[in-house]
């Protein structure tokens, strides 16, 4: 049994006392909740401050992004043993957003990715099409060139602790949602490609999370897929209501 993963990803969000009041509104709302793992992912100037407020609870932390080197000459970047160090335990690598504004690639998430793996941290790694991609037919191409670029050169131990997240860029902030079905059809696929790549094990194993417009009112629906083992959720993620009954989803 896969034990399913709600995460939400802030993004460019809330100041430390934002982030602060955020978290303490959710913790009592999420306090009793089991049987799935909580992740909420503030800006880094916040990281410390929610970690130290979450310590005690059942919620546990991300980055938005992690560097591939431990230290050195890189302005800017953040590295897996500084994110280690003020508590977090997940990292999310490869969103579509780093990918359209800040050039990343299947090669810099693959790095990214293996340097999180080696400081302990579990990658949450993103997949998923644009609009044209979709409309055009190249869905599973796309979503199947990314994932074989985040996972090359790892093997089946490594991909076991790694969590992969379907995000449909067009549904990205957009109110648009993909369809049961449609986000159904892709996790199935990309269970099957990890499946080839690492065994069927790993591929019976692996949490695969959808994300882009997730909300109170689609959750549950999504989260009746058999192939969608959790969410990785935004604007919806930004008040505690919400979130929590995200997190409290009821599979139909």
């Amino acid at each position: 049994m896969r034990t399913p993963v709600i995460a939400g990803n802030w993004k460019m969000h809330n100041t430390v006392d934002e982030s602060l009041k955020l978290v303490r509104e959710l913790k009592p709302l999420v306090a009793g909740v089991g049987g799935v793992e909580i992740v909420v992912a503030p800006v880094f100037t916040a990281l410390d401050a929610v970690s130290a407020e979450i310590n005690d609870s059942n919620i546990a932390l991300s980055s938005q992004n992690v560097f591939w080197e431990e230290k050195g000459a890189y302005t800017g970047e953040i590295a897996p043993g500084m994110l280690k160090d003020v508590g977090c335990t997940y990292a999310i690598i490869g969103h579509s957003e780093r990918r359209q504004y800040f050039n990343e690639t299947d090669e810099t998430v693959n790095k990214r990715v293996k340097a999180a793996l080696k400081a302990g941290l579990t990658p949450i790694m993103c997949v998923g099409e644009t609009l044209e991609e979709r409309e055009g037919g190249k869905t599973i191409e796309v979503v199947s060139r990314q994932v074989k670029g985040g996972l090359a050169g790892l093997g089946s131990a490594e991909i076991d602790k790694m969590i992969i997240a379907y995000e449909p860029v067009w549904a990205i902030g957009t109110g648009k949602t993909a369809t049961p079905e449609q986000a159904e059809e892709v996790h199935a696929d990309i269970r099957r490609l990890v499946g080839q790549i690492a065994g069927a094990g790993t591929a019976a194993g692996i949490r695969i999370l959808y994300g882009g417009s997730v909300k109170p009112d689609n959750v549950d629906v999504l989260m009746s897929q058999s192939d969608i083992d959790g969410a990785l959720v935004g604007g919806a993620a930004l008040q505690a209501d919400s979130f929590a009954r995200i997190v409290k989803f009821e599979t139909k």
